[in-house]
């Protein structure tokens, strides 16, 4: 299980239960050990090769599990301070406070209650801010919102999506929801037993015809976008992505506000010349990339297109049926107008 990622920004491990992400979790967190070598920043933690290997409690990180795992005789406030109580000199990452967790995780009204008294997501909001007080140089999260029901899980994604754009250093996500990692993450890891079948862009592997994610039942295609205009009589907003421009509705929106943007691969349909009179909104110039069959007989077609009246865009994914492919001859290098029928704003 070989990959590199970037030194910012979050990488989510992605994969079916049993694939080892929590595996290489705790091997880079030196809880595990197995035969390897393993850099952060140009600093090695472990080669075995040359006989090094940092011990747990020497790794500059910040850990926090699928449980909360707080310390039951402790104050939210206590808890909080024992993690920077780790920080010592091992630990050179980006300097949290106590009030800026506070204030980061929204905390202020829990800081004398017990965790006993806490829902799970506050809980786990305490142990993502305890990790951080100990001014990590990598943060790993091990599924950390897969122990929280739905509603405690749409809580808590705010305070992450704020995490993901102040935070400073590397976080390794590891989830087997691609929805979740789809709001948090900048880079995949694609894994499946225990070997890595591809990293990079999470919006480049979303694409990929050689991958499994293209032919899940909810495939679909993560664009970054920013806000360019707003149409307040109708409460739209259009946003700018690589190759085009989506409206979508969101009357909160203001000009030069990032979104991330999740289209699924069912609300996308292609039509050889432009709509005159139609209700779907957003209707695209592009370029066919590839058509990909699910299966010799499948009743379905993956195909996927550059945005943009070159093809030079961001890759987009449709899923139709061989009829409506082979009827409106769509192949490699045919230029479409791409129709979208619904995007879902996946991250503020």
């Amino acid at each position: 299980a070989a990959f590199d990622v970037p030194g910012t920004g979050v990488t989510g491990l992605f994969g079916p239960s049993g694939c080892g992400k929590t595996t290489i979790l705790r091997c880079v967190a030196g809880l595990q050990r197995l035969p390897g070598r393993l850099t952060v920043e140009g600093e090695t933690w472990q080669d075995d090769a040359q006989g090094i290997f940092r011990k747990a409690h020497e790794r500059p990180i910040g850990y926090v599990f699928q449980e909360a795992s707080l310390f039951p005789h402790l104050t939210v406030r206590e808890n909080l301070l024992f993690g920077s109580s780790r920080a010592g000199n091992i630990n050179r990452g980006t300097h949290f406070s106590l009030g800026e967790i506070i204030d980061m995780f929204g905390l202020a009204g829990l800081i004398k209650r017990a965790p006993t008294a806490l829902s799970g997501g506050e809980r786990q909001r305490v142990a993502i801010g305890r990790a951080l007080m100990s001014q990590p140089r990598l943060l790993l999260l091990d599924e950390p919102l897969s122990a929280l029901d739905r509603t405690a899980r749409e809580d808590i994604y705010p305070y992450l999506e704020s995490l993901h754009q102040t935070l400073e250093i590397p976080c390794l996500y590891v989830s087997h929801d691609m929805t979740e990692l789809e709001r948090m993450a900048d880079t995949l890891v694609l894994m499946e037993h225990g070997r890595v079948l591809a990293s990079g862009p999470l919006s480049s592997l979303e694409a990929d015809p050689a991958l499994p994610l293209m032919r899940a039942p909810d495939a679909a295609v993560t664009l970054a976008g920013q806000v360019t205009d707003l149409d307040a009589s109708y409460g739209l907003s259009h946003i700018s992505v690589n190759g085009g421009l989506i409206i979508v509705p969101d009357p909160r929106a203001r000009l030069g506000d990032e979104h991330r943007l999740r289209i699924k691969a069912s609300d996308v349909s292609f039509t050889r010349a432009r709509p005159t009179r139609t209700s779907i909104l957003n209707c695209l110039a592009a370029k066919i990339i590839s058509v990909n069959h699910q299966q010799a007989d499948d009743v379905y077609v993956n195909v996927v297109a550059a945005l943009g009246e070159n093809g030079q865009g961001a890759h987009i994914l449709g899923r139709v049926t061989r009829k409506s492919q082979e009827a409106l001859a769509l192949e490699a290098d045919t230029p479409v107008f791409v129709q979208i029928k619904s995007v879902a704003l996946v991250a503020r």
